[in-house]
């Protein structure tokens, strides 16, 4: 697919997907909720879809995390370990999901995805004020940046709430602050993922640099929000986002299931 294989119309509707998702994706996680339905109907196949997602969402990540560290909000220096885990994870994870089926973590998946939002929920003061540290540097990077980055590489969606969740109940981050550390790593594992696409051709150029400017621009304003608004603002779009990437993620999974019993209720 080149550029002219696509209508201005159609690229603008997908600059503007892409903006709003970089904005969401910033403060909450999730924006690949908005974007890979977008690049499906756009006509991409699933592969090509999920190797563009991976352009675009390098642009986002990448605009929030230079936003966060030019704010003094995230110490680059201070992260570089669990920054080199979670490279070496996402690419692990990339490389596997070329050979290996994801069903099973499909099936799994809209659970975790729950847990994470009723866990914000139920806690209203969840990440007010930082709290003592659980795991020390080498036992976290394996875990949150390794761990979360192969998952990241091997499936993806709401792998930014799960960098957040890690560092709120991990490292005792506030939740502004474990945002910022959260979207460093995202960008991390993305820039994995990608590098993989890259060199198996899965990437659609044309489609994937429009939707990079949008993100930058809807992250760089998500980021803005997250150190200006704090808890307030990304405690209910977490609980917000779970809910509506876990009704999505059980609809892929269980759709003419859901159907059918809906079917019967009428």
């Amino acid at each position: 697919m080149d550029w002219l294989a696509v209508s201005p119309l159609v690229f603008a509707l997908l600059f503007l997907v892409s903006l709003l998702a970089g904005f969401i994706d910033s403060i909450a996680g999730g924006g690949g909720l908005i974007t890979l339905p977008a690049l499906l109907a756009a006509g991409l196949s699933p592969a090509q879809t999920l190797g563009t997602n991976k352009l675009q969402s390098v642009g986002g990540s990448f605009s929030a995390s230079l936003y966060f560290i030019r704010r003094r909000a995230v110490d680059i220096g201070d992260q570089k370990l669990t920054i080199a885990m979670t490279f070496i994870g996402s690419m692990t994870g990339a490389i596997l999901i070329q050979h290996l089926r994801a069903d099973l973590l499909r099936q799994v998946l809209p659970l975790l995805v729950i847990g994470i939002g009723l866990y914000f929920l139920l806690m209203p003061h969840i990440g007010e004020d930082d709290r003592k540290r659980r795991l020390s540097a080498w036992p976290f990077a394996l875990v949150a940046g390794c761990g979360v980055g192969f998952y990241d590489g091997f499936f993806g969606p709401g792998a930014g709430s799960f960098y957040a969740l890690a560092y709120v109940t991990l490292c005792g981050f506030n939740l502004a602050k474990s945002t910022a550390h959260a979207k460093v790593l995202n960008f991390t594992s993305n820039l994995g993922g990608l590098l993989l696409f890259i060199f198996t051709g899965k990437v659609v150029w044309s489609v994937g640099i429009v939707m990079l400017a949008g993100q930058i621009l809807g992250a760089r304003l998500g980021a803005r929000m997250v150190l200006a608004r704090g808890q307030r603002l990304i405690r209910p779009t977490i609980v917000a986002v779970s809910l509506l990437m876990s009704l999505k993620l059980l609809y892929d999974s269980h759709g003419s299931a859901i159907a059918l019993w809906l079917s019967t209720l009428w």
